[in-house]
């Protein structure tokens, strides 16, 4: 199993003290945690984009550029890219370029994105949110294979028999699909016979088992090969050298993002004891020390039978010392063990 990190780069008032930090402050931080995740041996750093004041980056392409001449081994993806608003032929070139400054760990991780401010800023319209991203990630697909792209769709202007460049060090970037639990989502990764990745960050995993099934059950059916098949479960959590340090150091930052985004979509706000309850064996939450958060992961691999874990360490923005803590130990304690008890 691959293992891994996820950010949203997110700059949020310290709760305690209600600063913030500078952008450059933040981006600094953010380089820093993508090198130490490559030097304690994690396989994997996404960064997602955004469109708004509390998460710092809206093109992680540009970041992941800069991160590629830092690191040595760690794969360094998107996560995600919101193609729907995007052109696929500048993401496939952006991530070639990283792909070469990289030496070939380049990846993108594709979604339609759960916040919709790219949408407006870019000129696409909402009611063709589904349209947007099924074309875009056919048109994706096809510049990935081919040198020359002859294409035609209804959401960008055509492409007649022309050369897309530059080509990226791997023969073809690896494109994954990010899907939240729609059917639909998981039907179109599975039949493309791309690798899905699944975000986890509400309610009992075990829910979302029927979602891994389809996606098997239909990558089969499609007649794609079984080697190849991938899925990575993506999931909020925090590690700390115990378990009480954990919840109480990641509940304000959790607590206040959380709340701010239940205040726009409807949600209630997060309580200590729902988020306690998020915390259990079978919640989504894995916060604690490095050895519950083990137990969480191999139990979501006998659920899912993953290939890939990545863990969303910092929700709101943490003291920068504890998210390199964090990933000390994830990379450090909690991987190794994981690996070991998979084989």
């Amino acid at each position: 199993m691959e293992i891994g990190i996820t950010t949203f780069a997110e700059n949020t008032p310290d709760p305690a003290t209600g600063k913030l930090l500078s952008p450059h402050e933040r981006m600094m931080h953010l380089m820093e945690e993508i090198e130490l995740a490559d030097q304690v041996g994690l396989d994997v750093f996404a960064v997602g984009e955004h469109h708004r004041p509390d998460f710092i980056v809206s093109s992680p392409a540009v970041v992941l550029a800069a991160a590629a001449v830092k690191t040595k081994q760690i794969k360094l993806a998107s996560g995600v890219t919101v193609l729907s608003s995007d052109d696929p032929v500048r993401v496939f070139q952006d991530f070639a370029h990283v792909d070469l400054l990289s030496k070939g760990r380049a990846e993108i991780m594709a979604g339609r994105g759960s916040f919709i401010e790219s949408f407006p800023l870019f000129g696409n319209d909402l009611k063709d949110y589904d349209a947007l991203f099924a074309e875009k990630l056919e048109l994706l697909i096809q510049l990935n294979k081919s040198e020359k792209v002859t294409w035609e769709g209804k959401h960008r202007p055509a492409i007649d028999n022309l050369g897309i460049y530059p080509r990226p060090y791997q023969q073809q970037l690896p494109v994954w699909v990010a899907v939240g639990g729609t059917p639909a989502s998981v039907v179109r990764a599975a039949s493309l016979g791309l690798p899905m990745a699944l975000a986890i960050i509400g309610g009992m995993p075990d829910r979302f088992v029927p979602f891994t099934e389809l996606y098997n059950q239909t990558y089969k059916k499609a007649g794609h090969d079984p080697a190849k098949q991938q899925l990575a479960i993506n999931s909020h959590g925090y590690i700390a050298d115990d378990s009480q340090q954990a919840a109480d150091e990641f509940y304000g930052p959790y607590a206040y993002v959380m709340s701010k985004l239940g205040r726009e979509r409807g949600w209630s706000p997060m309580t200590r004891e729902h988020y306690e309850a998020m915390r259990t064996p079978e919640g989504s939450l894995l916060v604690g020390s490095p050895q519950q958060v083990i137990d969480k992961i191999l139990y979501e691999y006998e659920l899912f039978g993953n290939t890939r874990f990545l863990l969303h360490i910092s929700v709101g923005t943490l003291p920068h010392a504890k998210v390199m803590r964090a990933i000390e130990l994830l990379g450090t304690v909690v991987a190794p063990a994981v690996k070991k008890a998979v084989k």
